[in-house]
């Protein structure tokens, strides 16, 4: 893990996971620092010792949550001994594992409030974002070029993977039918279905 997210104090987390709850919930520029003071239990004051204004707040939580995904994912990026067939599903259950992770406490907030960055802040995330695809498509791309995969458009494939992941959060319940792994398992298989060679025409 970066310095940078080493660093984060247990108060200065919790304010995020807040923060990222009350986005989630009620929107960005519907937000105040008054309500998320209110569900810290503590005065507006005291979230201005660890954040500047509101948009400072939301950019940590989205770069947090991003650079956490990165970190995990990051080994793949160089990896050309194991079945890239293999690399998606591990990395299709490290995503949906990072995802369903923050529903449970905080929510993760993908591209909330990402034009109410300023240039520089909105460009730090949309690099990892980037990263996030390169990797992925990456994988796929190997896939293609070792023959397991069928020639199919490599970013294209990561963007309907990418998105499949991120809803689970909307539907997905700890005390429902399916469960993580079984999630993993259908995005899985419903992605390998769609790169096999040997799908239906």
């Amino acid at each position: 893990m970066t310095t940078e997210l080493k660093n984060k104090s247990p108060q200065k987390e919790k304010m995020l996971e807040n923060a990222s709850t009350l986005f989630w919930k009620k929107g960005y520029s519907a937000t105040s620092m008054r309500d998320i003071a209110k569900v810290c239990k503590c005065k507006p004051a005291n979230i201005y010792n660890f954040f500047h204004n509101k948009e400072e707040i939301l950019f940590e939580c989205l770069y947090t949550q991003n650079k956490r995904l990165l970190e995990k994912i990051k080994h793949f990026e160089d990896d050309r001994i194991t079945k890239p067939s293999e690399q998606l599903r591990e990395f299709i259950i490290i995503h949906l594992s990072h995802v369903l992770r923050y529903s449970k406490t905080s929510r993760l907030l993908f591209d909330t409030g990402l034009e109410r960055l300023s240039r520089n802040n909105r460009r730090k995330v949309i690099n990892d974002r980037d990263a996030y695809d390169r990797i992925l498509a990456g994988i796929i791309q190997r896939g293609i070029e070792s023959k397991d995969f069928s020639e199919i458009d490599a970013k294209l494939v990561t963007r309907n993977i990418a998105s499949m992941i991120v809803r689970t959060v909307i539907w997905y319940s700890p005390k429902g039918q399916l469960s993580i792994n079984d999630i993993a398992e259908f995005i899985y298989n419903f992605s390998l279905n769609g790169l096999s060679k040997e799908r239906k025409k």
